[in-house]
């Protein structure tokens, strides 16, 4: 029997969070599945640079528009062509015309993937998305969620029943996260020296990363402190630019984008996330493994992420000074850097483990399509 063919429906298949899970999923899968991956940003693709060479995985170009009305016209041309293959993954608002194909037209069997929202959601959620899920999900085999807040959502303002709401918490490699670190490969070789703070995010204006530079600025930066954010994105000026109205632009450090955060995460010494939204981030899950100690906005789940030792410096969005507060101190006290560090590790490794997580979605996948063990990889 052939392999399943999946399509990937996303609304950008840029290295981000969600798209480097669905990378792990397809990678671990190898040669037991086929992958067609579809972008309603089609140019950005940056996230196929991680597939394994040996995956199998095309990115049509002969596909109806993701993005526009939805029509009836459209979406039945969505549905048609969904029929070209076994199984159909949607991942976030972005590619949910295509759940709505399903609903109307029916066909391929498929998987809803929620991971949080946008800028636009941060204060409250659209209410017309909110109806136009509701309508949509039903179409679904599962509305999969990484996160116990976006289970709640799932449940009160898009009306899906429990069962029918698959949470699989976020997981990660976490051997790789134990071998010593390459810090050069961001910049942090030589002997510049200092305590370093840093970041992996995508500029993005959810991210608030301003309000990260603002707090490092609050710091006593003449100690030789240093600011390092990871990432690509449209807000890197922006962000520079309040660095230069700081004072501090000379100590902010903006690498761009790095793959294999297994050989340099762990050349941080402090963790931190300043996002207005996230549900359960891979990042923070990357510098835990890593051994590092983390400050972090009151978001999604990260306060329940994190080790108990750590969770007060986990601070609410609006409390900038409380934020900074959490850096001062983990700045100021080594030995509280290291004990937070080894504990995260250890919570790390209890909850998040990669394997499980895709043992989850192999089995989930699999009865989608009426084949509990399709996605096993077979051989080598």
């Amino acid at each position: 029997m052939a392999p399943p063919h999946i399509l990937h429906v996303h609304s950008t298949f840029a290295l981000g969070g969600k798209e480097a899970r669905a990378v792990r999923l397809m990678n671990a899968f190898g040669g037991a599945a086929r992958h067609s991956v579809l972008s309603a940003v089609p140019g950005q693709l940056s996230a196929r640079d991680a597939l394994d060479k040996t995956v199998y995985v095309d990115f049509p170009e002969d596909a109806p528009l993701l993005t526009g009305a939805p029509t009836p016209w459209r979406l039945h041309r969505l549905a048609r062509y969904a029929r070209r293959f076994d199984l159909v993954l949607t991942y976030n608002w972005g590619a949910f015309d295509m759940v709505m194909a399903r609903r109307v037209f029916g066909g391929t069997p498929l998987v809803h993937h929620e991971d949080g929202f946008n800028q636009d959601e941060t204060a409250a959620l659209n209410p017309k998305r909110n109806l136009y899920r509701r309508l949509g999900l039903p179409a679904a085999h599962r509305l999969v969620v990484p996160s116990a807040r976006l289970a709640t959502i799932a449940r009160a303002a898009w009306k899906q029943k429990p069962e029918r709401i698959e949470r699989i918490p976020n997981g990660i490699a976490l051997p790789l996260y134990a071998q010593p670190p390459e810090p050069e490969l961001i910049g942090l070789g030589g002997e510049r020296g200092g305590i370093v703070i840093g970041t992996v995010a995508g500029l993005r204006p959810v991210k608030n990363l301003p309000r990260l530079v603002r707090a490092f600025a609050a710091l006593n930066t003449a100690s030789k402190l240093r600011l390092v954010i990871v990432g690509e994105g449209p807000e890197s000026e922006k962000i520079m630019a309040e660095a230069r109205a700081l004072g501090v632009a000379a100590q902010v450090e903006l690498p761009g984008f790095r793959a294999e955060p297994w050989r340099w995460i762990g050349g941080f010494d402090i963790f931190a996330l300043s996002s207005d939204s996230e549900q359960s981030p891979i990042s923070l899950l990357e510098a835990m493994a890593a051994g590092l100690p983390a400050v972090c906005t009151a978001v999604g789940d990260i306060p329940d992420m994190v080790s108990a030792d750590n969770k007060p410096l986990i601070v609410a969005p609006d409390d900038e000074a409380g934020f900074t507060a959490a850096l001062a101190t983990l700045v100021e006290r080594r030995d509280l850097r290291h004990a937070l560090g080894l504990a995260n590790r250890a919570k790390a490794a209890l909850d998040y483990d990669e394997k499980a997580m895709i043992a989850r979605y192999a089995r989930l996948y699999g009865e989608a399509i009426g084949r509990p063990r399709a996605f096993v990889p077979q051989g080598p």
